[in-house]
């Protein structure tokens, strides 16, 4: 059994993390740390997590956990788990991160997006990201990963074969996309209360969504790859993410503009290329559901499950139009932290996490 320890267990995503692996056969959760609950019950704050009845929260004390956990899942804020994940990683444990401190590739993104300095640089070039459509191999042999973004999921996702196959011109990328209220984490602000959830529908972080670095990161990965002599060194993209009332899931529509092969090609000709090329793409992929041609997904179809659904469009000006849903709390947090766990301990990629969702 691989023993499992979870720093910063109290919040959505570490409260998702328990549910999913109260289901795999071959791990064992052994700790679970909240400095606000500490001594607490698991199900004094999740009673539906009755399976863990008698465990309790303790205190983040790093010394005392680290020969209680083989890997060591860490759902703290940003900036905090910098030096947790590096006091485990030096102590020859497996680190899973899901905040964004071990994202950025650069140090100075992070700095300057998150406004503070990145202090263990060394343990940062360790970290792989874990995206597993793409970074399979590397997560397989790594010992810190980055868990991505649940906006950054859903967007690299929808445009990976576009990029990978020069479908699209990257520069002309806009991604417009939703998200239910359980992204902005378990806290007590106003502005996330229902009345002022309930019935309204806004953007936010227009221009500056942090978000952003670690998406257009991954892009220009891609990119380079498939266009390596004619992009600029960073892809720059327009990002606006809206804030939907409902409690999970989201929901994004990426365009772009169609490269010159397809400009002189017949439109249901274009497009049934297309769709044939994602889901060639994607065919050994099992939490990758590419739709058929003029069918697009709805967040109620993947809640609660660690899918992502894709559906292919063409606009009336020629763009492609990508459309990707996720569960935010579980493909874009603790679903593929799974999934990723599963990747590094061998286990099949899809134990614990092969539900489909619960409709209405």
């Amino acid at each position: 059994m691989v023993k499992v320890v979870i720093c910063g267990g109290s919040g959505y995503a570490g409260s998702e993390l328990l549910r999913i692996l109260a289901l795999h056969p071959g791990v064992e959760v052994t700790a679970v740390t909240s400095e606000q609950s500490a001594g607490k019950y698991v199900t004094d704050l999740f009673p539906h997590l009755f399976r863990y009845k008698g465990l309790r929260y303790g205190h983040l004390e790093r010394q005392v956990l680290l020969d209680k956990g083989d890997v060591f899942f860490t759902a703290l804020p940003h900036s905090a788990s910098q030096e947790t994940v590096d006091y485990f990683y030096k102590n020859g444990k497996k680190v899973i991160d899901f905040s964004a401190d071990y994202r950025l590739k650069d140090p100075e993104d992070y700095r300057q997006w998150y406004g503070v300095q990145h202090r263990y640089q060394d343990t940062l070039k360790d970290a792989v990201y874990g995206l597993p459509e793409i970074y399979r191999e590397k997560i397989r042999g790594a010992s810190v990963i980055a868990n991505p973004g649940c906006y950054p999921t859903s967007i690299i996702l929808a445009l990976y074969p576009a990029i990978a196959h020069g479908i699209v011109v990257p520069e002309t990328i806009v991604a417009d996309s939703k998200s239910g209220v359980s992204g902005a984490g378990r806290k007590s602000e106003v502005g996330y209360s229902f009345c002022e959830v309930n019935q309204g529908f806004r953007a936010y972080g227009i221009g500056n969504h942090r978000h952003t670095p670690e998406i257009e990161q991954e892009l220009s990965a891609i990119a380079r790859q498939s266009l390596p002599n004619s992009l600029p060194k960073s892809l720059k993209i327009t990002f606006t993410p809206h804030l939907l009332p409902i409690n999970r899931g989201i929901l994004s529509t990426v365009y772009a503009d169609l490269g010159t092969q397809y400009a002189d090609m017949p439109g249901d000709t274009k497009l049934d290329d297309i769709v044939a090329l994602y889901k060639e793409t994607f065919r050994k992929e099992p939490f990758v559901d590419v739709m058929e041609k003029g069918g697009y997904p709805d967040v109620k179809n993947v809640r609660g499950t660690n899918y992502c659904q894709i559906g292919i469009g063409i606009g009336r000006t020629g763009k492609l139009i990508a459309v990707a849903a996720i569960d935010n709390l579980v493909k874009g947090a603790a679903g593929q932290a799974v999934q990723n766990m599963n990747i590094l301990y061998g286990f099949d990629e899809t134990t614990a996490l092969d539900s489909l969702a619960v409709n209405p």
